[in-house]
């Protein structure tokens, strides 16, 4: 029965770390996101870095991405500049790419 035992301890390991992954590059992507729309918007650094704390944070109010989607467009709507969904979206899947490669890297 070790041997079993050793296997699923394994597998819940790897689960653990693998969950633990993902929420790192989610919450990067969203950083990153919300730079993007900073910069957008001519905030300055310190505004820039909350900003993208800000979008960090609107990610928690509901499961998937429409929430970010949401605020980023919101947001930048109402700063003046003009932007859709689609352009939103289009970020979104950029800056997962480099979310991605960014954690990647500093393991």
């Amino acid at each position: 029965m070790t041997t079993f035992d050793d296997r699923e301890r394994a597998f819940e390991a790897k689960f653990a770390r693998d969950e633990e992954m993902a929420f790192r590059i989610t919450a990067r992507r969203n950083r990153l996101l919300g730079a993007w729309a900073a910069e957008k918007m001519n905030l300055t650094a310190e505004e820039a870095d909350a900003y993208a704390k800000a979008v960090v944070q609107a990610d928690f109010e509901e499961a998937g991405d429409e929430d970010v989607i949401r605020k980023i467009v919101g947001d930048l709507t109402a700063a003046g500049v003009e932007i859709d969904d689609g352009q939103v979206r289009k970020a979104l899947e950029e800056m997962a790419v480099e979310a991605r490669r960014q954690t990647i890297e500093s393991m």
